[in-house]
């Protein structure tokens, strides 16, 4: 009798070998780990473009919800700082002479893609942290939170270039053939403002440091930026570091765009490269850390 339940024991404590459906077969699913493109989730994202628009609209009424003035507030910010800025820069440092058009027109074009970015860059940097507790509770590509973040200040961009327009027919200027690129340099911009944002906000998520870091280090970008002056202040045998700049280049090509000055093709396809560049490495970087973000949010 021990000697059978022994036998049996060992027989029952013997793996059992099966032979695995070939690959392809009905019904047999196969998990492997993604690789390339697919890996960064943008299919995802596309699958839950739904959700996507749900949480941009969102944050625009959120954004707006009970205030007096409304969408007025994405109107009244660049101009009230187009004004302050004019009135320092413009007439205490002359810059009139340095920028050899009005210089409500020059800063104002400047200002106007660097707001968004700023304002992007901000939104998507804490949207992580602002959903964690939706974060916590269901599962959604997180990659649609910090894409999302930029719809208002975009809805603001759209928004505050009624202002421009408005410039430019007090200053006489009238649109040019140039004006053509101005698709291109919004574009950059929202590649740029994309691939900063994404990075940031998985960095936001692990490091908080970060949400004190990013209003100081868009502090920094926007005086190293030409928003409130010309490229003509620095040497030209350095204008190769201001196309390095996601955002230089861009907002030159803007802002010749609309006065109707040459446009530096060079500058911009560096600063478009780079920003493509901040893109991919951001969804990289998003990608590898996402698993983490209901843990550690």
């Amino acid at each position: 009798m021990s000697s059978s339940v022994s036998v049996s024991g060992v027989a029952a404590a013997r793996p059992v070998q099966r032979e695995l459906p070939a690959r392809g077969a009905a019904g047999v699913t196969v998990i492997e780990p993604r690789r390339g493109w697919r890996s960064l989730g943008l299919a995802k994202l596309w699958r839950h473009r739904d959700l996507l628009y749900f949480l941009a609209v969102r944050d625009i009424q959120v954004r707006y919800k009970q205030t007096a003035l409304g969408a007025i507030w994405a109107v009244l910010q660049p101009f009230v700082m187009m004004v302050v800025l004019s009135v320092f820069f413009g007439r205490v440092f002359d810059m009139s002479e340095k920028t050899a058009v009005p210089y409500p027109i020059f800063v104002y074009a400047g200002l106007l893609p660097w707001m968004f970015f700023a304002a992007a860059v901000s939104a998507s940097t804490n949207s992580l942290i602002t959903n964690a507790n939706m974060l916590r509770k269901v599962y959604f590509p997180r990659l649609t939170v910090p894409v999302a973040a930029v719809g208002a200040p975009l809805l603001d961009y759209a928004v505050s270039f009624s202002v421009l327009l408005g410039l430019m027919g007090w200053y006489g200027f009238a649109p040019t053939g140039q004006m053509i690129l101005m698709p291109l340099c919004v574009l950059i911009t929202i590649v740029a403002a994309l691939g900063v944002g994404i990075l940031l906000s998985g960095l936001t998520v692990s490091y908080r440091d970060f949400r004190y870091v990013v209003p100081f280090m868009i502090q920094v970008w926007f005086f190293v930026t030409p928003v409130i002056w010309p490229v003509s202040v620095v040497a030209e045998k350095y204008h190769w570091l201001l196309a390095l700049n996601p955002m230089g280049g861009t907002i030159e090509a803007f802002r010749a765009s609309i006065l109707g000055n040459a446009v530096d093709y060079g500058g911009l396809a560096v600063s478009g490269g780079i920003s493509v560049a901040f893109l991919v490495g951001g969804l990289v970087y998003f990608a590898r850390v996402e698993r983490r973000f209901a843990d550690v949010v």
